[in-house]
């Protein structure tokens, strides 16, 4: 019975658009889920004040651990005239609360040290960074996202939509911007690009959104975004990037019918169903699969506390294959992957560099194109 549980679990999350990391994450309370206190039942957390610095983990109180800078990386960013709009990913682990408390302390202190200096981090070479803190979708609401589970990333949603609005009101002044997120932080930027983006003029000033980690297709261009372009090469501008990492034994075969299903119930199945994959090592549609020589630094061990190891440049080949990212990373990066196959924890930490100069590139030609 544990085994069946635990299959249907990844099956409704990669359905849903969630990558291999959200069920391997509900695996420790998908069996207790049943006795849990419904979402409707349950008392939210308190609405968060975006007025407040204490909202951001990044912002208007300055950078927090996205200040963060790994050895070999270019430095922090002077006089930025390009903001970053980050969402993170689930780091709130719970057996009975469907989202986190923003007042959360230890919560939040594991979101700054795994991933708001690992992920937010990589822009702050470039940009000004925004990173608000919200009532995330815990780990008990992957057991469930067809019910109450998908109830709480609602209510994650409309906060990450709300720390959005203020900061176009008070902080962004007409600046350019990018969104960036991972993996939960994605599902919500995927509904904020179709809710707030798409076919507004706010496009005209992003410079590009950096979707990691979550089940974008290649038909959601133009069938969920009808003004939005797949980011195909380096410089281009006003469009999406996307990717899941996995290693050469992931099952595909077994993996990719659910990952395509979200598009395949909204859509239809055709061949847009296909994963979007842009290969962080070329940024290039028409170069699909690069060398470890061409990369240009990971960061090595796993997110967590303590400061950012240096950079290891060459360290990890990648290649697009059927939407998905193939890595083979060194073994002196000392990386562990989730079950599946799923290097999910690295899809940031393994192209460090690379991201960097990447957005630096875009920027540098949005800025010119202005």
């Amino acid at each position: 019975m544990p085994g069946i549980v635990m299959n249907q679990a990844f099956a409704r999350l990669l359905a849903a658009g969630i990558s291999l990391f959200a069920a391997s994450a509900a695996t420790h309370v998908a069996l207790a889920a049943d006795a849990v206190q419904p979402f409707d039942q349950q008392t939210p957390p308190p609405v968060p004040d975006y007025a407040k610095a204490e909202a951001w983990a990044a912002g208007p109180g300055g950078l927090g651990a996205a200040a963060a800078l790994p050895a070999g990386a270019t430095p922090l960013a002077k006089d930025a005239v390009v903001d970053v709009f980050y969402v993170h990913p689930t780091t709130y682990r719970s057996k009975d609360r469907w989202n986190q408390d923003i007042a959360d302390k230890a919560a939040n202190d594991w979101t700054d040290a795994s991933v708001i200096a690992r992920q937010a981090g990589v822009f702050n070479g470039c940009c000004r960074i925004f990173a608000p803190r919200y009532r995330q979708g815990s780990t008990l609401s992957f057991t469930s996202m067809d019910g109450d589970g998908g109830k709480a990333f609602d209510l994650a949603t409309s906060d990450v939509e709300r720390a959005f609005d203020y900061y176009l009101t008070h902080y962004n002044n007409g600046r350019p911007f990018i969104l960036a997120s991972h993996s939960q932080g994605s599902f919500h930027l995927m509904r904020l690009l179709e809710s707030r983006i798409d076919g507004t003029p706010l496009k005209g000033r992003m410079v590009a959104a950096y979707i990691i980690g979550v089940n974008l297709s290649v038909g959601d261009f133009p069938k969920t975004y009808k003004n939005l372009q797949i980011c195909a090469k380096p410089a281009q501008t006003n469009c999406v990037v996307a990717w899941n990492a996995l290693l050469p034994t992931a099952n595909l075969d077994v993996i990719l019918p659910m990952a395509e299903r979200r598009y395949v119930q909204r859509h239809g199945d055709d061949a847009g169903k296909q994963l979007l994959c842009v290969n962080p090592i070329t940024f290039d549609a028409d170069q699909p699969a690069a060398p470890a020589d061409k990369a240009l630094g990971a960061v090595p061990g796993a997110p967590g506390e303590g400061g950012l190891q240096p950079l290891k440049a060459k360290a990890v080949a990648a290649r697009c294959d059927r939407g998905e990212l193939i890595v083979e990373p060194a073994a002196a990066l000392d990386l562990q992957p989730l079950p599946g196959g799923s290097m999910h924890y690295h899809d940031y930490g393994l192209f460090y560099a690379d991201i960097r100069a990447n957005v630096k590139l875009r920027v540098d030609t949005f800025l010119k194109q202005k």
